[in-house]
């Protein structure tokens, strides 16, 4: 094999016409550009014939990272390769990876740089929207029981006619916490579908912000009797430091919710002289049966906090929020199941 591969390296040097090279790098490119369109195909398709033991139908060229191969309808079907597709699977995988992070043009070129093939930004976004992504990593060896869950709104810019602002619509994400993330554009019945098709504790611990919307989901995820609703820690705690007086008072509220009483807490702000005082003891009075003890929930190591939810928002909208991008409607479920996707390591 040694002899063969400096035969090989031979006739590539010469077929390269480069009578001095300045830098490895000038080497490393070269010799994988003419790997590819010398080599790689020509071992390629003989591994495709001898694993299939087929070479008769129709050929179509198939772009893979070996380069282009021939495929014939036969091998196809053996190989488990897609009608019409024109990328092979690992292809296909890393322009997804890439893809899943950033713009479509910056992931054509990465996907040249690092591969040495050219997927152009146009066949990347075709793929994206005729791909189907999973909604949450399987196993199909364990059967993996939701315990906490958490529900956030995010926002998407959308594209308008000519002329007129663009608009921006929300959209759902529920996180398992350890398990996995999946968002919803306008499709809270699909949201639904997909967590009370999950294996869900009793009891099962639900956590939100105070966003009316949420809870309104949340009602229709398994029974009542077997949710724990808790109100977002840091999002009461944010709302109580929007009343304003003094810190020590602040302190002393503090204190009475962190121990989940809420009349107490009510009773130090009636004597509040700001104005937001009376929106507060609202507020509390709405989600009171949601403001828990979080100083034993926290000690038994059951979370206190949306978090989870709220930091996989952010990630999604670095994905849906990158300088200029604005989307069609009808292509946001399938950008935020791509995004989901590669957030849940379904793509590596």
């Amino acid at each position: 094999m040694k002899e063969l591969c400096q035969e090989l390296g031979q006739c590539l040097y010469e077929q390269s016409q480069i009578k001095k090279f300045n830098n490895l790098g000038e080497i490393e490119e070269t010799v994988r550009d003419l790997m590819i369109h010398y080599v790689n195909p020509e071992i390629g398709n003989f591994f495709v014939k001898t694993s299939t033991e087929e070479t008769a139908g129709r050929t179509r060229k198939v772009k893979s990272i070996l380069g282009e191969l021939p495929i014939t309808e036969k091998q196809a079907k053996k190989l488990e390769i897609k009608s019409r597709t024109q990328m092979s699977p690992m292809l296909e995988k890393n322009c997804l990876l890439l893809s899943g992070d950033e713009s479509y043009e910056k992931s054509a070129q990465k996907i040249k740089s690092l591969t040495g093939i050219a997927v152009s930004h146009s066949t990347q976004q075709r793929l994206v929207h005729r791909y189907a992504f999973e909604e949450l990593p399987s196993n199909p060896e364990v059967e993996v029981e939701v315990e906490e869950m958490s529900l956030d709104g995010g926002k998407v810019r959308l594209r308008t006619a000519k002329g007129k602002a663009l608009i921006w619509r929300d959209y759902k994400a529920v996180s398992f916490h350890q398990l996995g993330v999946a968002a919803f554009f306008q499709d809270n019945s699909a949201l639904l579908d997909l967590v009370n098709s999950q294996v869900l504790a009793k009891p099962l611990i639900c956590l939100g912000d105070g966003h009316d919307g949420i809870w309104n989901l949340f009602r229709e995820i398994g029974e009542k009797q077997e949710r724990i609703e808790i109100l977002d820690w840091y999002h009461l705690i944010e709302n109580l430091y929007k009343v304003g007086g003094s810190f020590q008072r602040i302190d002393e509220v503090k204190c009475f919710l962190w121990k989940g009483d809420v009349d107490a807490a009510i009773s130090c702000c009636e004597g509040w002289s700001e104005p937001q005082v009376e929106n507060f003891i609202t507020y509390l009075n709405k989600h009171k049966h949601r403001i828990v003890n979080y100083g034993y929930l926290q000690a038994e190591g059951i979370s206190i906090g949306s978090g989870s939810v709220e930091s996989k928002i952010k990630q999604i909208a670095h994905r849906l929020k990158i300088t200029g991008a604005s989307w069609e409607s009808g292509n946001v479920p399938q950008v935020l199941r791509h995004r989901c996707a590669y957030l849940n390591g379904c793509l590596f």
